[in-house]
């Protein structure tokens, strides 16, 4: 494997781009270990009326968009997030899954999904009440995704 550094002072924001033959181990792991470096940090700054709170990842159970804004919703509390959905999905850990226009869960967090007849399932989470419905389109990806975290 070859290595190059490039330095380019009029890029706005430092890219890593990797120029492969094919995907094996030794390239997933060095983008799995430069991808978590990125994403390091396990905190988020959220919103509660006038109060700032620092809330771990690991707390929070999902995300979903409401009239009024985005919503980091932990067991018991829902904090409002500063950020759209979509700036959310690109920098939150792997274990966020999108799963609906409005919704991206925490896959740790999954306690069971309810398949229905109709175009959503029910995702429920442990040790609340709390509910999401992923749609048809990211049904598959979420499924591929559990699996893919069973075989770990």
């Amino acid at each position: 494997m070859k290595l190059f550094l490039e330095i380019d002072s009029n890029l706005e924001e430092d890219e890593v781009r990797f120029k492969v033959k094919e995907f094996n181990d030794e390239v997933k792991e060095l983008y799995d270990l430069l991808n978590t470096k990125e994403k390091s940090s396990n905190h988020l700054m959220l919103y509660d009326d006038s109060k700032e709170y620092i809330i771990n990842y690991n707390d929070i159970v999902f995300f979903e968009t409401e009239s009024d804004g985005v919503y980091a919703h932990t067991n018991n509390y829902a904090f409002q997030a500063k950020m759209r959905l979509y700036e959310l999905e690109n920098s939150l850990p792997s274990n966020f899954l999108r799963i609906s226009k409005s919704a991206i869960i925490n896959i740790n967090k999954i306690y069971s999904i309810e398949k229905r007849l109709s175009s959503t399932s029910l995702v429920q989470f442990v040790d609340t009440h709390k509910e999401v419905y992923v749609s048809r389109r990211y049904y598959r990806l979420l499924k591929d995704k559990l699996l893919e975290r069973s075989r770990l």
